[in-house]
């Protein structure tokens, strides 16, 4: 299952969903974002390229995240943000597993 997230340059993948986990697969295009969103879950991110990706807090604060290919890292639930892709190359692709139970 495919979703394009309102049009903005990123696209979610669901590779698998069970009662245990969802693993999407993200795209960022360059110049896209995935739009403010929060997490219900912990999650990992396994980034696919390296490169660098901001992310924009719900309260405004902005974090510079420097992605390494394959250098997995995690964020509790609650996280609330937005994330960009301000390169304009490649896209910013990653793997997001969510802890469902």
């Amino acid at each position: 299952m495919s979703s394009d997230a309102h049009g903005t340059g990123s696209t979610g993948e669901v590779q698998l969903e069970n009662e245990f986990f969802r693993v999407t697969r993200w795209t960022i295009e360059a110049g896209g974002a995935i739009p403010m969103h929060r997490h219900d879950f912990e999650y990992v991110v396994v980034p696919l390229v390296t490169d660098t990706m901001h992310v924009i807090a719900a309260d405004g604060s902005e974090i510079v995240a420097e992605l390494a290919f394959g250098q997995s890292y995690t964020r509790p639930a609650g996280s609330e943000h937005r994330v960009e892709n301000r390169g304009d190359g490649a896209p910013i692709v990653f793997v997001e597993t969510e802890r469902l139970a």
